[in-house]
C-alpha cells in the first residue's frame, strides 16, 4: 500500500532520503518503525553497523523486516 501525501493525497515516491510527492514537490523524511507493532525505532550505530531496536518488547529487529515509512509532520 504506497503512502499518500498528507498535503494532496497523491502517492508518495520513495527516495534515498526519504519520501517525495510528485504532485506537490513536498519531501517527508523516512522513519524506521517496528513491523510487529508500528512503533519507531530506536538507531543503533557502532562500528560502522546500524541496528535497529524496539523498545516496546520486541528487541532487536533484523534490517530486512524494518519498515520505512514517512516521518509526518506532527499535527
Amino acid at each position: 500500500m504506497p503512502h499518500l501525501c498528507p498535503q494532496c493525497q497523491h502517492p508518495l515516491n520513495p527516495t534515498d532520503t526519504g519520501f517525495t510527492c510528485d504532485n506537490c514537490h513536498h519531501h517527508y523524511a523516512q522513519c524506521a518503525v517496528c513491523p510487529d507493532c508500528q512503533q519507531p525505532l530506536q538507531v543503533l550505530k557502532a562500528c560502522g553497523a546500524v541496528d535497529y531496536f524496539c523498545q516496546h518488547g520486541h528487541g532487536l529487529i533484523s534490517k530486512k523486516r524494518v519498515e520505512f515509512v514517512p516521518e509526518l509532520p506532527a499535527s
